[in-house]
């Protein structure tokens, strides 16, 4: 039976956690994921999770110990932000290129310096090419919708790679929501029991993570490559899975008042909120504005952009994380990319903000689609615009 409660969305991912009967948790707390890795714990210790819990010296470390359950088959769980996030780095392309389906939540975090502790997306741009599945989120129910969903597509035979489930650290991570957590018949149900299909043992030993001269390393990244890209159908097969069984939609696009709409604004993450609210207003007073939504950052999903922006004049992107030297915000970067070859396509005006856990107001996103309206109209000697900062 499903229960609606009140509850800090880093407790609900926990809980979460649990109704998905993870075996091993392996973590160190940063801010702002600790609440969630703390919970795990009071959870392990009062026995209503029955799984390993690692404490270990680093976010390396974590992420290491990570990487020998899930070889060994266990189901696999972790969590970090930020600077750990960097920390994890190196073993990030190696959990992705030894195909494990490790679950991490990234509570995302501005990267140091100066030092922030607070929310911004820095911190998952430098890891976009590490070859992890990556989902943004925009509210604590989408948080722990996708945990569930993370840990059944990772797992899945044809796809076999870790995921991130994004979510913005203190906008969501700390705030307590209406959270619907079903029970843990419901969720057994719709997840499988992992059995990864070959698994470390001492009686049938097998080799991962082996040395590749040249003349076989280009093919491996290429099978790594396509392995990504053809997770999506099932990534797609697991969120209408989920919506038959539990009432709730996913999309790796998803719009708001965008059909017919000839300018449309771009976000992702849990500012997507705001800026739905301040399309509301921005229609009632006459404008003609919608809003485009990514939830699935990784593997890029380039025809469901494409499909959304056909017969659009104008897209604003907005980034919350700033590429330093280059042409500004790295989503945008790769919306351009994106839509090169496409013809027509719309003018495309980027914006930075919202950085270091800066808000963004309903007023400040009215600003944004209007300063972005004005600058396809007339043109701009600038790569981006940056929000509200002062010169």
């Amino acid at each position: 039976m499903t229960k609606r409660v009140g509850m800090e969305v880093s407790v609900a991912i926990a809980e979460a956690v649990k109704l998905a009967d993870a075996d091993v948790v392996a973590v160190y707390p940063i801010t702002p994921q600790t609440h969630i890795v703390e919970h795990l714990a009071e959870l392990v210790v009062s026995g209503e999770l029955d799984a390993e819990y690692i404490t270990v010296e680093s976010e390396h470390s974590a992420m290491s110990a990570c990487l020998g359950s899930a070889a060994a088959g266990a189901r696999t769980y972790t969590a970090t932000a930020s600077q750990g996030l960097e920390l994890m780095q190196e073993t990030l392309y190696v959990a992705s290129g030894m195909r494990l389906p490790i679950v991490m939540t990234v509570a995302n975090r501005a990267v140091s310096a100066p030092l922030s502790i607070w929310g911004d997306h820095s911190d998952v741009m430098t890891v976009r090419d590490t070859g992890w599945i990556q989902i943004f989120n925009e509210n604590g129910q989408e948080v722990v919708d996708n945990t569930i969903c993370a840990f059944r597509i990772a797992e899945n035979r044809n796809v076999l790679l870790p995921v991130m489930v994004h979510m913005d650290g203190f906008h969501l991570s700390h705030v307590i929501e209406p959270i619907l957590l079903s029970d843990e018949e419901q969720v057994r149900a719709f997840l499988p029991v992992n059995n990864y299909p070959l698994p470390l043992h001492p009686s049938k030993p097998v080799a991962m993570g082996d040395f590749a001269p040249p003349f076989i390393y280009t093919e491996a990244k290429w099978a790594h490559e396509q392995a990504l890209r053809n997770s999506k159908k099932v990534i797609l097969e697991v969120w209408d899975a989920f919506a038959k069984e539990f009432g709730r939609q996913y999309k790796p696009v998803e719009t708001y008042c965008a059909e017919g709409a000839k300018t449309l604004l771009f976000t992702m993450g849990s500012f997507s909120e705001t800026a739905m609210t301040s399309i509301d207003k921005m229609r009632a007073d006459g404008l003609d504005i919608g809003l485009v939504k990514l939830r699935l950052w990784r593997p890029f999903p380039f025809e469901e952009l494409r499909d959304v922006v056909k017969g659009v004049d104008t897209l604003i992107v907005l980034d919350r994380a700033l590429s330093t030297g280059g042409p500004g915000g790295p989503v945008c970067s790769e919306i351009r990319s994106a839509f090169y070859n496409l013809n027509p396509r719309p003018q495309i005006v980027s914006f930075v903000g919202g950085l270091g856990g800066r808000d963004i107001t309903i007023e400040g996103f009215e600003s944004i689609v209007r300063s972005g309206m004005e600058i396809a109209k007339s043109g701009s000697d600038k790569e981006f615009q940056i929000f509200g900062v002062r010169e």
